[in-house]
């Protein structure tokens, strides 16, 4: 087994609030706020907090790590820490080999140097030499799509042209490791399959990989494994499907007061559904709660939506035909509902609601209810599995049967 290219190592990292001189650029303002500083200011009391407690991981060549969490949970300050613009606090933190960071994609451009110019800046930046950008300008130039204005000001450039341009110039970069903080979402869909698609070209050619979002389509699409950060909680590190469920699930929001929700399960073939499944695959929700108010001719729906927000489904008993509910304080009642998940590569999370086919209450909110992982087949992309069918037959009017069957 290869030796891995990054090292974290039981690392933590604390701060204080209101003083933080962890790199050259906090350092000097303090500095000069301490110059003109009088006798009689006050200093507010900084209180210390840790923005990560204890966190080791391993990334091989060939390998990508996701790491999930909310806002706060110390995603950047991990990838701080790991392009050593941060030092830890304690524990051990390597990385072996040239690096490239996919972070603030337009960090280096300067707006008054044409397109052409900033990439030769932004490439020195990253260590190229000018032979090395010379060779791969057209290939960046043609990635970022922007030929007709490489010779104009790039502060006459939308945003969307500045990052495309970024990620292209650090797409080109040869490193050992990359780092990629969020940037997925520049540009239109079809510049966005290009950046997944060079992705999975790094992690072919054994690049060791760090990858940062919010976005759980993306961290499902490109992770080997999950690093799930959480305040004030011990990390976790696991399956792609097990970490993002995790996130999913406890991203919920409790089920309305009027109901109680005993218990609710996702099953597949009658046992509790805990691995991915395939596309296509019949999967039931089973919810079991009693109601604490009165809710007179109830019916169950169901949502689904895919773990970046999309929603894929939304549907309802009341809708398919089955007859309402007069339920009462203290009723208790099991839904059993069955359907099959034919959709593609990704995480989705289940929710319920008990609706009024009258409207004359509002929706009781059950909460996401469960979640399950689709893995990957055949197919390119997409949301849905439309199970194609081809026939292909060669020549035209010629007599017998298909060429070919899929």
């Amino acid at each position: 087994m290869p030796e891995a290219r990054i090292i974290f190592d039981r690392v933590s990292k604390k701060f204080r609030r209101g003083e933080a001189h962890d790199s050259l650029r906090d350092l000097i303002p303090a500095i000069t706020a301490g110059l003109f500083k009088t006798s009689r200011s006050q200093t507010p009391a900084r209180e210390e907090f840790w923005a990560l407690k204890d966190v080791s991981f391993e990334v091989r060549p060939g390998e990508t790590l996701g790491i999930i969490g909310r806002n706060g949970a110390g995603k950047s300050t991990t990838l701080k820490l790991l392009t050593r613009i941060l030092k830890p606090t304690s524990g051990r933190s390597e990385v072996h080999g040239r690096v490239g960071a996919l972070i603030e994609l337009a960090a280096g451009f300067h707006p008054d140097l044409t397109g052409r110019e900033n990439v030769f800046l932004q490439g020195a930046l990253m260590g190229m030499r000018r032979h090395q950008i010379e060779q791969r300008f057209d290939a960046i130039v043609d990635f970022a799509g922007v030929e007709t204005f490489i010779d104009t000001q790039v502060k006459r450039y939308s945003s969307g042209m500045q990052a495309r341009l970024g990620f292209s110039v650090a797409a080109h970069l040869d490193p050992d490791v990359l780092l990629i903080d969020e940037v997925l979402a520049v540009g239109d869909l079809t510049f966005q399959q290009k950046c997944y698609a060079r992705l999975r070209q790094f992690r072919q050619s054994g690049i060791a990989i760090v990858f940062v979002s919010h976005n759980m389509q993306a961290i499902s699409m490109l992770s080997d494994r999950v690093l799930y950060l959480r305040p004030q909680m011990p990390p976790e590190i696991g399956s792609v499907a097990d970490m993002i469920s995790a996130y999913v699930t406890t991203d919920a929001k409790g089920a309305d007061s009027r109901v109680t929700v005993s218990s609710a399960q996702l099953r597949m073939n009658g046992s509790l559904l805990r691995d991915p499944v395939r596309p296509g695959a019949d999967v039931a929700l089973k919810v079991s709660l009693r109601s604490n108010a009165d809710l007179p001719r109830s019916g169950f729906a169901i949502r689904i939506h895919r773990a970046d927000g999309l929603l894929i489904f939304d549907g309802s008993s009341l809708l398919d035909g089955v007859p309402s509910q007069d339920l009462g304080v203290g009723d208790v009642v099991t839904y059993d509902v069955g359907f099959r998940a034919n959709m593609l590569r990704g995480t989705y999370a289940v929710s319920g609601l008990l609706i009024d086919d009258k409207r004359l209450w509002s929706h009781v909110e059950l909460g996401i209810l469960g979640s399950l992982v689709v893995e990957e087949t055949t197919r390119w992309g997409g949301i849905v599995e439309v199970e194609p069918r081809y026939i292909v037959r060669k020549g035209a009017g010629e007599s017998g049967g298909p060429q070919g069957v899929g």
